[in-house]
């Protein structure tokens, strides 16, 4: 075998099949901003094409950069989260960026061994969904970061990005008045959670808005997974009612949750029940019937806050509170009844 075959591919090899200059293709490699896309592209394919691998150590010396961020959110296994994860790494990966992804499960201490072991691994910056409310004393974190998801409205003063809960709780709302459902039941998450009062608030707006009392409403909180949702529709369907039943559920888990308890009762969605979920996850379109919901912009969201960290660990202003905005998606668990209700046996609703 040739010594040229065994020789290990350089950044002057890269250079020459793109047609730039070694600091050209430098620059493009480690993710810099002056950098036109289509220059950046072309560097990138001539280093996949070289085979070439960046020595993230030997750069982390001269830079003082590791090239690597930490990303902690509070539960992989919700493909919400598994979402912004992913819309993270791949924003991470375009500019040349490893991505440590870790799950602290809503677990303040979990939260914290998962930031030391960021600071340990010198990672450049970190995106943290906070669980903790000192979250690790800020002034003491010692690492650039951006906060995600609806806790980070605890930490006014620290860049975050997160969804627009009223833009997208409106939303939700009005598509239910629009099919005739004006004072829907809620499947809350629990008391502990600030994405819990952030949700009602927003509900209670709306309702003082077209002059409904928020106390009509039925409301019933869970843990934000499948279970939890369906134990709090059974809870509603116990309840005495007379007419149509409509739930907005909290997250898509659970409201997945509740037409599983629906089904378990011997009725149907959306002819006896309609369920409408928030998130926008997979998994809502491949239910009978697909499951209508407020969709997050997960992966958007993930991206926004690597460009922001990007942004924090550059030294540049900060962005304060970023809000995305949020989507609907019909897929018909919602029954219109703006027409007149069939009345049927079920839980507490309009």
């Amino acid at each position: 075998m040739s010594k040229s075959r065994n020789r290990r591919p350089t950044i002057i090899d890269v250079a020459e099949r793109a047609g730039v200059s070694k600091s050209t293709a430098a620059r493009a490699l480690a993710g810099s901003s002056n950098i036109t896309e289509e220059t950046r592209e072309r560097v990138l394919q001539a280093a996949a094409a070289a085979g070439y691998e960046r020595n993230h150590l030997a750069v982390g010396m001269r830079s003082g950069r590791s090239g690597m961020l930490g990303l902690v959110i509070p539960d992989i296994a919700n493909p919400f989260w598994a979402d912004v994860a992913r819309g993270a790494q791949d924003r991470a990966t375009k500019s040349g960026t490893s991505l440590l992804v870790f799950s602290s499960d809503w677990d303040p201490d979990a939260e914290t061994a998962h930031l030391r072991a960021l600071r340990q691994a010198r990672v450049d910056g970190a995106i943290i969904n906070p669980v903790a409310d000192n979250f690790d004393d800020l002034d003491r974190f010692g690492l650039p970061f951006v906060f995600i998801g609806s806790s980070a409205e605890r930490f006014p003063d620290v860049s975050s990005v997160g969804s627009d809960i009223t833009q997208a709780v409106q939303l939700g709302l009005d598509h239910l008045v629009h099919k005739g459902h004006p004072a829907p039941s809620l499947i809350l998450g629990p008391k502990s959670r600030l994405a819990r009062a952030r949700f009602l608030r927003a509900v209670h707006e709306h309702c003082v808005a077209r002059d409904i009392d928020p106390a009509i409403l039925a409301v019933e909180d869970g843990e934000y997974t499948v279970e939890g949702g369906r134990e709090a529709m059974r809870r509603l369907l116990a309840r005495d009612h007379v007419g149509h039943v409509a739930v907005f559920a909290a997250n898509d888990m659970m409201a997945l949750g509740a037409m599983m308890a629906v089904r378990d009762a011997g009725l149907s969605c959306p002819d006896d029940v309609s369920i409408m979920g928030f998130d926008g996850i997979p998994s809502g379109e491949f239910a009978w019937p697909g499951l209508t919901t407020i969709a997050k912009p997960g992966q958007d969201l993930g991206a926004r806050a690597v460009e922001c960290l990007f942004d924090e660990i550059e030294g540049r202003p900060d962005h304060g509170r970023i809000f995305m905005p949020c989507r609907l998606i019909d897929r018909g668990s919602v029954r219109d009844v703006s027409h007149g209700v069939r009345h049927v046996a079920g839980a507490g609703g309009d």
